[in-house]
């Protein structure tokens, strides 16, 4: 499996903010996705790291490429950062 090298709390940040943004609830989004929700809990929270095709999966469920999905945990990685 292929592991993302952020820290977990920028991945689920960046997962929530883009979920809520998009007026997602968890519920709807871990269905769309096709994960648990309590996975999705556990990633936003930052108590699970998210696997290369679970980010996929979210990405998918987003409607956007995986890329642009990992592009905004860069952007928050470089605020974090800061």
């Amino acid at each position: 499996m292929i592991y993302l090298l952020w820290e977990n709390n920028i991945v689920g940040q960046t997962i929530r903010s883009v979920r809520k943004a998009k007026g997602m609830s968890q519920e709807v989004l871990s269905g769309f996705a096709g994960i648990a929700r309590t996975h999705l809990t556990m990633i936003e929270c930052g108590t699970k790291q998210a696997n290369f095709s679970t980010i996929c999966k979210i990405a998918e469920a987003f409607d956007m490429r995986p890329s642009e999905l990992v592009r905004k945990m860069e952007e928050a990685e470089e605020k974090w950062d800061k």
